[in-house]
């Protein structure tokens, strides 16, 4: 049996995934910043994704928000599912001080936990 058919759909297979998937990852495109020793992801139900991108754009999960509808949006998620947490995606170039406000609003709304999503620093030798 010849099995070089069955290795090239299987590239092929897994090209696509790994294509497709990092496209699948839910709200708007940011660049997160990176930390050593990054705590691993939470167990349990998947947390509400709130993103801001670097040009200030708020997107819960798909949906893109202002600042006057975000609070309403954010009480009306923690109302429909109280038992979800939540994850804040900040751009790196994001003000910090934009970020800590954010994270201040959804404490006060009620989520159960509130995440700050970061990327996971390589080691570097000699530190």
């Amino acid at each position: 049996m010849n099995v070089t058919p069955l290795v090239d759909v299987v590239l092929v297979l897994l090209i696509i995934f790994m294509v497709v998937i990092p496209m699948m990852e839910k709200g708007a495109t940011v660049e997160l910043p990176a930390i050593a020793h990054a705590d691993e992801d939470p167990e349990g139900p998947d947390p509400f994704t709130l993103s801001i991108t670097e040009a200030g754009e708020m997107h819960l999960e798909e949906e893109q928000l202002g600042d006057e509808s975000l609070a309403a949006a954010l009480r009306a998620a923690n109302e429909k599912e109280p038992q979800r947490k939540l994850l804040l995606r900040a751009d790196q170039h994001v003000r910090y001080e934009r970020a800590r406000d954010l994270f201040r609003i959804c404490q006060e709304i009620g989520f159960p936990g509130v995440s700050l999503r970061v990327n996971e620093q390589p080691d570097v030798p000699g530190e």
